[in-house]
């Protein structure tokens, strides 16, 4: 009897069945990536106004600051209270 090959020697199907693209085939790139922004940002975060650099961009900015700054103080509070009751003892 011998041995018997444990591959296959049919031809199997392709995995990938489409076609490559070829990159000159693709459209052009200023169709989906619009306009470069970096310059207009750069200008904006290197102005010299005495804000710090988290706070330039105006209300949206100052909202994520002070939104962030209170869940951190209300979580030290919550964790400092936690605290607290653990460390009492339980009336029986």
């Amino acid at each position: 009897q011998g041995l018997k090959p444990i591959v296959s020697t049919e031809s199997s199907a392709l995995v990938f069945g489409t076609a490559t693209k070829l990159a000159s085939d693709l459209p052009a790139t200023d169709s989906f990536l619009g306009k470069n922004k970096v310059p207009d940002l750069q200008k904006l975060f290197q102005k010299t106004d005495g804000l710090p650099v988290h706070l330039k961009r105006g209300l949206p900015d100052r909202l994520l600051y002070r939104t962030t700054m209170a869940l951190t103080i209300g979580g030290t509070l919550y964790c400092l209270v936690a605290l607290y009751m653990a460390s009492q003892p339980r009336n029986q």
